[in-house]
């Protein structure tokens, strides 16, 4: 018997699957202080992708499985309806106001920021980079999530996925704390913006109202979110099939990606949103989705490319933030909110919640309802964003 290179459907899951718990298990000890302090500067995503890439690399793990096309073609439409269930505009307008505005600012800054970023670089990375940008846009307009799905939608490769979540995890690691910082800014910001003097109040007010209890799952609970998810993508993929292609980048999974992103918001406004869980299990389809990106990838073509297409990520990010500035002084927004705002673009509702309970206790449900919106308008903005890298690549 051959125990490697692991190459069973069932054991290629239960490799994937595994990688992604044992890194969150880690996270979660406390009793070694260097472990938590690591997983702050570097987040169980990054492992869960870099381990199927060294798995794969040393004969260990199989780069070809038909459980890599099950995940691809199942997995991911299903994490995209599971992911949208939870989406609240209404309740995220009414705590954060014209925050939510200065999050579509930031939204904004991402998609003008990622081309001329790739424009700087170009040079230096091989031709189909354009889709790693792409890919990041996706991340840092809604969360790892649409990075999935937008890869789907212009056909990126291990590789070029590889580079978006490192650039993903580098650059976020010196955003994130100048985001914290920003809360010692408050009265000097506030001048800037001229946001009224009870704005902060208001929106505690207003956080109070919206904060609701969480509620454990029942075991009906996750077979209706399984049916819904499953039905969804079952309906998605019929109608795909149907649509015709339009050159020069809208296949059959475009559109999948596409419909079954507008059934997800759709559903949102029903009583299927009131299913507990469905973010949780959907974020665990999508940390799956990323291991089998890692599994597929070939390393030594990302990093070789990995310092020039971190030079345009720099850049990118300070337009993203030079954006989030001017919706600020426009909608005359305090730095509370404009610091949870770009959290819940580049980094998504973890990040987002991260930030809020750091500058604002209370805004911390707010501020993973912002981040959700993210996720709804993520596939689009980020497909779009693709496609002006594409027109300059």
């Amino acid at each position: 018997m051959t125990w490697f290179p692991i190459s069973s459907d069932i054991g290629v899951l239960a490799a994937l699957s595994g990688i992604c718990a044992i890194f969150f298990w880690l996270e979660r000890i406390r009793r070694w202080p260097w472990l938590a302090k690591l997983f702050q500067y570097l987040p169980p995503l990054i492992f869960i992708y870099l381990v199927p890439v060294l798995l794969a690399t040393g004969g260990v793990l199989t780069t070809k499985s038909p459980a890599y096309d099950v995940i691809k073609s199942v997995a991911l439409p299903m994490m995209l309806v599971l992911l949208m269930l939870k989406v609240n505009v209404g309740g995220a307008v009414r705590v954060l106001g014209r925050g939510v505005g200065v999050m579509l600012f930031g939204t904004l800054g991402v998609m003008v920021g990622a081309p001329i970023g790739f424009l700087l670089v170009k040079h230096w990375l091989e031709p189909g980079a354009w889709k790693a940008f792409g890919a990041l846009a996706g991340s840092w307009i809604g969360g790892t999530g649409n990075m999935a799905a937008v890869s789907q939608m212009i056909d990126a490769n291990g590789a070029q996925i590889g580079l978006a979540v490192v650039g993903d995890s580098t650059i976020y690691l010196l955003w994130l704390p100048l985001l914290l910082a920003s809360k010692n800014w408050a009265s000097r910001f506030a001048a800037f913006t001229g946001v009224a003097d009870d704005h902060v109040e208001k929106m505690n007010a207003a956080a109070a109202e919206e904060t609701a209890e969480s509620v454990a799952p029942t075991t009906p609970d996750l077979l209706a979110l399984l049916a819904v998810a499953l039905t969804a993508t079952w309906i998605a993929g019929l109608l795909a099939e149907r649509l015709p292609t339009i050159e020069p980048y809208l296949s059959a999974s475009t559109w999948e990606v596409l419909l079954i992103t507008m059934l997800g918001i759709g559903l949102s406004f029903t009583r299927l949103s009131r299913i507990p869980a469905s973010h949780e299990l959907g974020m665990a389809l999508v940390y799956l989705f990323v291991a089998r990106m890692g599994a597929t990838t070939d390393l030594a073509s990302a990093a070789e490319q990995t310092p020039a297409f971190l030079l345009g990520a720099a850049v990118w990010i300070l337009i993203h933030g030079a954006f989030c500035l001017l919706g600020a002084k426009l909608l005359k927004v305090d730095v509370h909110t404009a610091a949870i705002a770009s959290a819940a673009n580049i980094g998504g509702a973890a990040s987002a919640s991260i930030v809020a309970s750091h500058h604002q206790e209370s805004l911390v449900p707010a501020s993973i309802l912002m981040a959700l919106i993210g996720y709804a308008v993520g596939n689009f903005a980020g497909y779009a964003t693709a496609m002006l890298c594409w027109l300059v690549s």
